[in-house]
């Protein structure tokens, strides 16, 4: 599959992900669910449906032991990275709302990046062949 389309498939993925947590956490929030828990369910919700959209439509990856391991172990990273970003980035831009808007945008488009590189080469590499 050419990159462009996988791109193209893993951004599509990503929003539809955070709208699945956003109505997830809605909906534990409505069913009285605590707030804490709500957006757990939420975030959990979202990165599963993530996991398998990325799996079974941007890189049509074929079942491999330990997939969902690497996944969970490449989102933390990528977390922590962001969060990360985000902190450099205030402190050199400051502290006002458009300083954290590029903070935002600047850690997301790096722990973005990184996700589909992970993603791509590492949870959902192709099998060698042979």
């Amino acid at each position: 599959m050419r990159l462009g389309v996988q791109v193209r498939r893993f951004l599509a993925v990503g929003l539809t992900a955070v709208a699945v947590d956003f109505v997830t956490y809605g909906l534990c929030l409505t069913a009285d669910f605590p707030i804490d828990l709500a957006k757990a369910g939420g975030f959990l919700v979202g990165t599963l449906f993530a996991y398998l959209a990325n799996r079974f439509w941007t890189f049509e990856a074929a079942a491999r032991p330990g997939a969902l391991r690497d996944f969970l172990v490449l989102y933390l990273a990528t977390l922590a990275i962001n969060v990360a970003v985000n902190a450099v980035m205030i402190s050199w831009l400051g502290e006002s709302w458009p300083a954290i808007g590029v903070a935002f945008v600047v850690a997301t488009a790096v722990s973005a990046t990184l996700n589909f590189l992970g993603l791509k080469f590492y949870v959902f590499r192709a099998a060698p062949s042979g």
